[in-house]
C-alpha cells in the first residue's frame, strides 16, 4: 500500500515512475556461507598458497627439467558459476575427488603448456611456436596424472590440514562451461597463480571448496575447549635454571678497572642459602653440593611468594 502511493505522488509530480531510481538487483544472500574471505582466513589461505607455490616451483622444475616459477596472484571467494566463467573456453581442469565426500578440488592449466611440460619430461624441447590447444592422449594423460599427484600431495600438506589425506584424481575435463563440479552458485575458493615457464607466462589457478573454512572454526573451538592441551604445553617447555648469590652494586670505574687475580667480596654470607631462579624469577633456595663429579645444589626452602622474597 506504502509502495502503491509513493509511485502514485511520483506521477503525479510529472516524473515517470520508473524513471525516479534504476531498478534494483536482488540477490539472495546465504548467512551460512558468506561471500567472501573474512581477513584472517585470507590471510591464512594466501600463506599456504605462497608456500605451496614455491614448493610447486621446485618440484615441477626438477621434472619437467626446465626452470619454473610460481606466483600467487590473488586468492578470493566467488561462486563456481563466476569461475568457469573466467576461464578459457579449452583449458586443462584435472577434477581430484576428496575421500568420503562429493566434493571437488580443480587445477587448472592450459593444454598447451602440459603439452610443453610432458616434452621437456621425455628429453625433447618444445618449437617455438604456439602448440595447439587439444586433449591428451592416454600416455600424455598419465603423465600429467603424475605431475599432478605430486601437486596434490603439496598442497595438502602446505595448507595444514584443511584438505584432507588421500586426494585423488578423478579425471581430466577440457571445456570449463560444461564441466559440471559444482553449482553454479556453490561458493569456492580460487587461488589465481602466475606461473613463468621457459619465458612463457602460463596462467594457472586451484579451486577448493568453500567449505574448507569450516576446519578454521573447528581448530578455534579446539583451542579453546582443551585449557589442558595449554597447560601442559607450558608443563612440558624447558626453562634454564641458575644459582645466583645476593648481588652487590659497583660503579662503572670499578668494574672497568678489574683485573686477573682480582678478588670481590659478595655480600652474601658464606652460611646462607643461594637463590635458585627460573628465568628472573626465584623459586627455591639451594646449598651447593655435588652429584658425582658434577656440581649440583640441594633444595633447603621453596618460594611460595616470589615478590616477597625478592624483597626480602
Amino acid at each position: 500500500m506504502v509502495i502503491e502511493d509513493s509511485a502514485q505522488s511520483v506521477v503525479q509530480a510529472g516524473v515517470p515512475a520508473d524513471a525516479s531510481s534504476p531498478t534494483a538487483e536482488i540477490t539472495v544472500y546465504d548467512f551460512e556461507r558468506s561471500a567472501t574471505l573474512s581477513r584472517e582466513h585470507a590471510r591464512a589461505l594466501e600463506l599456504a598458497f605462497e608456500t605451496f607455490s614455491r614448493q610447486w616451483s621446485a618440484d615441477l622444475s626438477a621434472k619437467i627439467r626446465v626452470r619454473a616459477t610460481v606466483s600467487v596472484e590473488n586468492v578470493r571467494m566467488q561462486t563456481y558459476g563466476e569461475y568457469a566463467q573466467s576461464l578459457p573456453t579449452t583449458t586443462a581442469l584435472v577434477v581430484c575427488a576428496l575421500p568420503d565426500s562429493a566434493e571437488r578440488v580443480i587445477v587448472q592449466f592450459p593444454p598447451s603448456a602440459a603439452t610443453a611440460w610432458i616434452v621437456q619430461m621425455v628429453g625433447g624441447r618444445p618449437t617455438g611456436s604456439t602448440p595447439e590447444e587439444r586433449t591428451f592422449t592416454p600416455i600424455e594423460q598419465a603423465l600429467i596424472g603424475t605431475l599432478m599427484r605430486d601437486a596434490i600431495e603439496l598442497l595438502t600438506k602446505t595448507t595444514d590440514g584443511l584438505l584432507p589425506q588421500g586426494i585423488s584424481i578423478s579425471g581430466i575435463q577440457y571445456n570449463s562451461q560444461f564441466a559440471q563440479v559444482a553449482a553454479a552458485a556453490e561458493p569456492v575458493i580460487v587461488a589465481r597463480l602466475a606461473m613463468r615457464l621457459g619465458g612463457r607466462s602460463v596462467p594457472t589457478s586451484v579451486m577448493l571448496p568453500a567449505s574448507i573454512l569450516s576446519m578454521f572454526r573447528n581448530a578455534a573451538a579446539d583451542d579453546s575447549s582443551s585449557p589442558e592441551l595449554v597447560r601442559r604445553q607450558v608443563e612440558e617447555t624447558p626453562i634454564e635454571l641458575a644459582l645466583r648469590l645476593s648481588a652487590r652494586t659497583m660503579l662503572p670505574r670499578e668494574v672497568l678497572g678489574l683485573s686477573v687475580g682480582d678478588i670481590v667480596p659478595m655480600p652474601h654470607s658464606a652460611d646462607r642459602p643461594l637463590l635458585l631462579l627460573a628465568g628472573d624469577h626465584p623459586i627455591a633456595t639451594a646449598a651447593v653440593g655435588t652429584s658425582g663429579a658434577r656440581l649440583a645444589c640441594v633444595v633447603t626452602t621453596t618460594v611460595s611468594d616470589p615478590a616477597s622474597e625478592e624483597s626480602a
